[in-house]
């Protein structure tokens, strides 16, 4: 017996069939994921603001991660920085992702200054300083579901996550699978504090990504989302 010509074929069939078996392990995963949940509806639209962008800034049809970093831009240095490097960096490449941060009018200069701290001469087009008058920005903060109010200087760590239909997403139940076992209280995750690296590291880029992945499947016809909305909006009237 040639063993030579056994042990080629062996490892060429393991070549061959270990993907394969890899896909289909995957398979039931991709069909059978949960969609992020819808925290809040009717997101207002961005009006009244002005950017230095050849284009309008808006929220409809894009996936938004939109943030407030108030009067003195600077201060919230690290929060920009952690934005861009654990969101914008890795998802800029994705169809109809945008970063939206709302600044009041007259913070031009200063925020000039925070994208010299934070870009590195990187391909910012999908991220968006808009400046705005303070109650413009405080109808739009308004409209989101949100624990935390804005300070004083109209700034907040937390950053939001709004959807191509001005939806709201996050998780109506944030708890851990060890928290679920022991029966813990339910609570919900509306924003993503951006001083906490393992928050959007972990949470947010998986929240992302499975927005992204619905859109994709709606795309090809593969997403039903009548029932799931239906729940999620269900269960938000429940908490109330």
């Amino acid at each position: 017996m040639d063993y030579k010509k056994v042990s080629r074929y062996v490892i060429l069939g393991i070549l061959f069939f270990l993907p394969v078996t890899f896909l289909l392990f995957l398979y039931p995963a991709t069909h059978n994921y949960q969609p992020l949940d819808i925290v809040n509806e009717s997101v207002v639209e961005l009006k009244h603001f002005t950017s230095d962008s050849d284009t309008l800034i808006e929220l409809k049809d894009h996936i938004t991660v939109l943030g407030f970093l108030g009067a003195q831009p600077l201060s919230k240095t690290i929060a920009a920085s952690n934005l861009k490097e654990l969101v914008y960096d890795k998802f800029k490449g994705f169809k109809r992702f945008q970063i939206v941060i709302l600044m009041p009018t007259g913070t031009e200069d200063a925020v000039k200054k925070l994208q010299a701290e934070i870009n590195s001469y990187e391909d910012m087009r999908f991220w968006h300083f808009v400046f705005g008058e303070p109650q413009d920005i405080k109808r739009v903060f308004y409209s989101l579901k949100s624990s935390e109010d804005l300070d004083a200087g109209l700034a907040t760590d937390y950053i939001f996550l709004v959807d191509k239909d001005l939806n709201q997403r996050g998780r109506l139940d944030d708890r851990t699978d060890t928290e679920i076992e022991k029966n813990k209280p339910v609570y919900r995750l509306n924003a993503y504090n951006c001083i906490e690296v393992a928050e959007i590291k972990n949470k947010m880029s998986d929240d992302l990504r499975i927005v992204f992945t619905e859109y994709r499947q709606k795309r090809k016809g593969e997403f039903n989302s009548d029932t799931r909305r239906a729940n999620d909006l269900n269960s938000q009237n429940e908490e109330k």
